[in-house]
């Protein structure tokens, strides 16, 4: 017996064997499908569209009452704000022409502009040298100089901490001045509690060397996310893209149900079996989840193995909230988000939302900020009441001199749990059982962002989610092959370009526009 099988034995249902060996789907009443998807965020609605591309019916289950997950858009009075910034930036081929497919002339190209607020400062973000010089002044400057040279001379091994791996790249000194106050602020731990793997994530290929090349050659280096100046943005916000695929894949019959949250995962014999959601029962041949993995392990019924259940409990999340305010006023700032690094207010970023996309306001004389704030469901911060938020938000947007308090006419807030997987210590064990698990259990495939714990962009679970859809017909791709733990997905996936060009020529990827 294989570790995560369970010691029972169930006769296979004669529907769901007939429907395994044709090929076909089971449908003995209306909410029986072949495939079932979890989630519809980024990557479970990207799945649902390539398995319709592909012909393969399926079903979409979503707990809350709108799609887009941390993706969304949310609409105000007429104003329209994100969960955070989203940028629309890839070099995966196949995630570009569908953002292009589905929103045509409707994806802008912005300019960016982002900058660190430190003691009541602003800073150029990308760091530029010059800037910081001007900023920090000689002295501090200097010092930070010999700190990096320090720390290029003198590493500090191992690198298994956030900290030490910032700090090996820009010295200890840049590191407690741009990196360790905003850090702690978004996880709520101290960066030497934070897996190095964040970093080499988020900011990899950023250092010192690259800042000073930028500066002098006075052009981005685009292998690298972080420096690029230019990205793509829907005209109505990210929600956009994610509205429109619903409509999209519900043309092609797929049914996406809203209000359905995941009560039960029933499994036997290592396979998935069915799962209960919204009050009803869903039967398929092919599971596909990108639910947080930690929610998913515990809807198992029959229990998760102990040593299943004992990793679950070692996923752990950082939960967001954003306080959209409406401001007299057009131009307050020129950036599309800043950075917030000061630890006198509590928020953590603030996006500027008309810099994003002018038509994301609905007055040309007004401007919708979001104040974003990084916090556990259990802090006082995620439980104050909608009027305390705003109240706050006024008042440190005040502080820092980006808006006067009088001229902000109205607020609402949009609270987010479980928006980033964190990487403590211990995850990667997890994962390791994890994928022990999955190996038994082969029509189960884990895609997106929560569903495989990973701190990655929409264009990486986009790309997940169609590699999944393409397994369900029959391909044998490694969804945790992607080289995004060492580096951004930017930087090539381990799936190799020819082996998915390959693919496309056989049997194309991209649909025609309906």
């Amino acid at each position: 017996m294989l570790p995560f099988q369970i010691p029972m034995r169930f006769e296979a249902e004669p529907t769901l064997q007939a429907a395994t060996a044709a090929n076909t789907t089971v449908r003995t009443s209306d909410n029986e499908t072949r495939v079932v998807i979890l989630g519809a965020g980024p990557a479970g609605l990207t799945a649902a569209y390539e398995l319709s591309n592909l012909g393969t019916p399926c079903v979409v289950l979503e707990q809350d009452r709108v799609v887009g997950g941390l993706a969304r858009t949310v609409e105000y009075k007429g104003f329209r704000f994100d969960i955070g910034g989203h940028r629309f930036y890839t070099k995966v081929s196949l995630v570009q022409q569908i953002w292009r497919d589905v929103l045509g002339d409707d994806l802008l190209t912005c300019k960016r502009l982002s900058r660190i607020y430190y003691k009541s400062r602003f800073f150029q973000y990308p760091l530029e040298p010059l800037d910081a010089i001007r900023g920090l002044g000689v002295t501090e400057a200097l010092g930070c100089a010999l700190s990096f040279l320090r720390s290029q001379l003198f590493p500090s091994l191992p690198e298994r901490d956030f900290a030490t791996w910032v700090s090996n790249r820009f010295g200890r000194r840049l590191f407690e001045t741009f990196f360790e106050s905003f850090t702690e602020k978004v996880w709520g731990v101290e960066c030497h509690k934070i897996a190095a793997e964040w970093a080499a994530q988020r900011i990899q290929g950023l250092s010192v060397w690259s800042l000073l090349r930028d500066a002098v050659l006075r052009r981005s280096d685009k292998r690298t996310k972080t420096l690029i100046k230019e990205f793509q943005y829907p005209r109505l916000g990210p929600g956009m893209l994610w509205s429109r695929m619903k409509e999209i894949v519900e043309q092609r019959g797929v049914p996406v149900i809203l209000n359905a949250p995941v009560e039960s995962v029933q499994w036997r014999d290592g396979r998935i079996v069915s799962l209960r959601a919204g009050g009803e029962t869903y039967h398929g041949t092919h599971f596909i989840s990108s639910i947080p993995v930690r929610e998913l392990i515990e809807k198992l019924n029959p229990a998760a193995p102990p040593s299943l259940l004992a990793a679950a409990n070692k996923f752990h999340y950082r939960d967001f909230l954003t306080v959209a305010l409406m401001v007299r006023g057009r131009d307050l700032f020129p950036d599309n988000w800043i950075y917030v690094h000061d630890p006198a207010v509590a928020a953590g970023r603030v996006q500027n939302y008309g810099n994003w996309s002018p038509e994301m306001t609905p007055d040309p004389d007004m401007s919708c900020l979001g104040v974003e704030y990084f916090c556990n469901v259990t802090d006082a911060l995620w439980n104050a009441s909608d009027a305390e938020l705003i109240a706050m938000a006024k008042r440190e947007m005040a502080q820092l001199g980006l808006v006067c308090e009088q001229d902000v006419v109205d607020g609402a807030v949009v609270r987010m749990p479980k928006a980033y997987p964190v990487y403590g210590r211990g995850y990667q064990d997890g994962l390791a059982t994890v994928r022990e698990f999955l190996a038994t259990v082969p029509n189960l495939q884990l895609v997106g962002r929560n569903g495989m714990h990973r701190y990655n962009n929409q264009d990486h679970s986009m790309l997940t989610a169609i590699l999944a859809a393409r397994n369900v017909a029959g391909a044998q791709f490694d969804l945790w092959n992607l080289n995004v733990d060492r580096d951004y997905l930017e930087a090539g996936p381990q799936i190799s370009n020819e082996e998915i060009a390959a693919l496309e020529r056989t049997q194309p990827l991209v649909p025609t526009a309906i």
